[in-house]
């Protein structure tokens, strides 16, 4: 499996240099108007012009593109994820920090020292701060909430609670679905939970379910911010959610139904009544997450009047930040001590997610450059339709976090038909399908995106925060390999692929 990903990146590393290598990042320039009218001159002065007012509003600087090689620190990082809790556990639980921050800073050195590159970094920091502000919140304050469910495990209960997490992920999003319910989840197969739960809690939960709407998942999150109607995702995601939710649902069943008693026939049968109720510790916790939810949609560049940090002519968010991670402290400060007690709550879980996530975000930057700047070449724009975009989108999604490779993606379909991600009506229009088939590659992105978040520990933040405190029950969970190879490419990748022949493959 190392051998695969060496080789993907080496694919693309060929691929972009042949493609990128002349050419400049014009997704961040302003003064590279002179340069680029006096090339545009030679063929159509007047869209010359059109196109770098699209542009010019991205920045001041003018921007190589990073060279290829400069993705080798995020795969080093991904390799050691991988493979440092299985191969040399203690030297990476120890270390895994000093090593994520120490790659990040060799990558956003290079873009401030070599590239002469301010803009990157800024925004990989601010979408960070977004990023684990926003898990972070979500973490404590739902922490603080304890669910008891006296019943017993069953495939049908399980597969029941499984589907209620999948629906609650679009009203408080995958996160906080998750970090709600993973805990009870774990309670209610207490003395028979097995890896398996927890990976298609992961599937179902933490990524597929929260498909319908903008708070559900941050890729789509991030595309409601950008001007797509709040609405849209569950008018046109609706039936490949409840496809792909029926297909793990009942792969799930069965799974439970074969290996789920197996193992009760290795425990000592005993008599156990229930009562087939539930309670809950810790009620106002919900106010909390209500909060952390509203606060969401604090946007400057959404709602006019909100404070805001303006660099390069770009607002950057931080109200909606001090919130968040206000309501992160007074949730845990006033919280039943009972629930926190019960949950066995701790702080490590997201102390993981945010070490090993500076990493990522520090590291990817490269990788999301090269992709975005290929896929809106005149190479790549040929390529685009909505079965590139989806398996575009989806690959990367896996092994990148998935919200900064949906923008990439969205970008890219648009800037192919002439659009620009960056004005508000031209990407309304856009999920209007007020351009060629524009309606359905947007579909194809935003259901990729989420629904490949799931293929590895890394696709997407609740992943990680999961795993961990599955782990911290004494649940030997898959390694990161061990998670694609005995779970992601058997069971979920075929689910991807009858999602991409129901919905996309024989359409257009």
């Amino acid at each position: 499996m190392k051998n695969f990903i060496l080789s993907f990146s080496i694919l693309f590393g060929i691929l972009f240099l042949n493609g990128l290598q002349p050419q400049l990042a014009l997704a961040e320039e302003r003064e590279s108007k002179e340069t680029f009218l006096a090339q545009a001159d030679q063929t159509d002065t007047e869209h010359a012009t059109v196109e770098h007012n699209d542009q010019a509003d991205h920045g001041d600087e003018v921007h190589h593109v990073a060279p290829t090689w400069l993705v080798i620190p995020f795969v080093v990082l991904l390799l050691m994820i991988a493979t440092g809790p299985l191969f040399y556990e203690h030297f990476w639980h120890k270390n895994y920090p000093k090593i994520a921050i120490a790659l990040a800073i060799l990558v956003v050195f290079y873009y401030l020292f070599i590239l002469q590159n301010v803009h990157a970094p800024v925004h990989a920091l601010a979408e960070y701060i977004q990023f684990i502000a926003l898990l972070a919140s979500l973490y404590i304050a739902s922490g603080g909430i304890l669910i008891e469910i006296d019943k017993k495990a069953t495939p049908f209960a399980n597969v029941s609670l499984l589907l209620i997490g999948a629906l609650i992920s679009n009203l408080i999003g995958t996160t906080g679905a998750s970090m709600l319910l993973i805990r009870p989840f774990i309670r209610l197969n207490k003395g028979n939970i097995q890896a398996y739960h927890i990976i298609f809690f992961i599937f179902m939960v933490s990524n597929v379910g929260g498909s319908l709407t903008p708070i559900g998942d941050p890729p789509l999150f991030l595309g409601f911010l950008k001007g797509i109607p709040f609405f849209w995702t569950l008018e046109h995601n609706w039936p490949a959610w409840i496809f792909a939710l029926a297909l793990l649902a009942i792969a799930f069943y069965f799974i439970d139904k074969k290996l789920g008693k197996a193992a009760d026939d290795e425990i000592e049968p005993e008599e156990i009544t229930y009562t087939n109720k539930f309670s809950l510790i810790g009620m106002k916790n919900f106010g909390w997450l209500f909060i952390i939810i509203c606060s969401v949609f604090l946007d400057p560049n959404v709602i006019e009047g909100v404070p805001a940090i303006v660099y390069d002519g770009q607002k950057f968010s931080y109200l909606r930040e001090v919130i968040m991670l206000s309501v992160a402290f007074l949730s845990y400060r006033f919280a039943d001590k009972r629930a926190i007690q019960g949950n066995e709550f701790n702080f490590e879980p997201i102390r993981e997610v945010a070490f090993i996530f500076i990493g990522i975000f520090g590291t990817m930057m490269p990788a999301l450059e090269l992709v975005g700047n290929f896929a809106k070449s005149p190479e790549g724009a040929s390529l685009i339709s909505h079965n590139t975009l989806y398996w575009g989108t989806g690959t990367l999604s896996g092994f990148l976090d998935n919200a900064p490779t949906y923008l990439n993606f969205l970008a890219a379909a648009m800037a192919s038909k002439g659009a620009d991600i960056n004005n508000i009506s031209q990407v309304r229009e856009f999920a209007a399908n007020g351009f060629p088939d524009s309606s359905f590659e947007l579909m194809a992105i935003a259901v990729a995106s989420v629904f490949f978040g799931a293929m590895t520990y890394i696709g997407n933040g609740p992943n990680f925060m999961v795993k961990s405190i599955a782990e911290q029950s004494g649940i030997k969970m898959p390694s990161f390999f061990g998670y694609i190879i005995r779970f992601s490419l058997p069971v979920l990748l075929p689910i991807l692929i009858l999602v991409w022949l129901v919905f996309f493959a024989f359409v257009g």
